[in-house]
């Protein structure tokens, strides 16, 4: 069974690179850092409610399409 944190990284990276955009790129358009951003999508981090809506914004999605 994957977690929540896993689920969470493989929908970002899914996402992400649909879009064609870099980890770089990404973090850029969320106002984050690059690391921060990799390490969400390696599930080394926990995630906080305000920076999955500020990924899934900068992804063009809804934060509940990066959970599901």
């Amino acid at each position: 069974m994957v977690g929540i944190r896993e689920r969470v990284a493989l929908n970002i990276r899914k996402i992400r690179k649909s879009n064609g955009l870099s980890q770089e790129k990404l973090a850029d358009l969320c106002g984050l850092h690059r690391t921060y951003v990799g390490s969400v999508e390696r599930s080394e981090r926990n995630i906080t409610i305000e920076n999955l809506d500020r990924i899934a914004h900068a992804l063009g999605v809804d934060a509940r399409d990066l959970i599901e």
